[in-house]
């Protein structure tokens, strides 16, 4: 692993656990959006981690706004297979597509994985329908 990427996955990974002081990083922190969910959890990414998902899948940077409606007001969300404390939201963009917004829930507070676009709902336990 390049030091570059170790660097991220720390940031991310303090972040997402609350390993360090908010407060005093917090004029740092730029939030790009936080969402409530209609699992009762507010789901939020920084502008610095939303620059880094848009290098990784530049096709989502023009669907920040669909991201947000998968957060709020998604299809449907189903519990990761491989991980039960990550959740994807799907939104339907067209037909036999949709805009999956991936978050993880830690201590009652929910953070953005990843988002991308897909041709199929991937397994796992649906949890809410709409």
């Amino acid at each position: 692993m390049n030091s570059k990427l170790a660097i991220s996955y720390f940031w991310f990974w303090a972040y997402a656990t609350n390993k360090f002081d908010t407060t005093r990083c917090s004029a740092s922190i730029s939030m790009k959006f936080e969402i409530s969910t209609p699992l009762g959890f507010t789901v939020r990414t920084s502008e610095e981690y939303w620059q880094r998902l848009i290098i990784k899948h530049p096709d989502i940077e023009e669907l920040e706004q669909l991201i947000q409606s998968a957060l709020a007001a998604p299809d449907e969300i189903r519990r990761s297979s491989r991980d039960a404390e990550v959740l994807l939201f799907y939104r339907a963009r067209k037909e036999k597509r949709w805009v999956v917004a991936v978050a993880r829930r830690l201590n009652g507070d929910g953070f953005l994985i990843t988002a991308y676009q897909t041709d199929a709902i991937k397994e796992g336990e649906t949890v809410w329908l709409k």
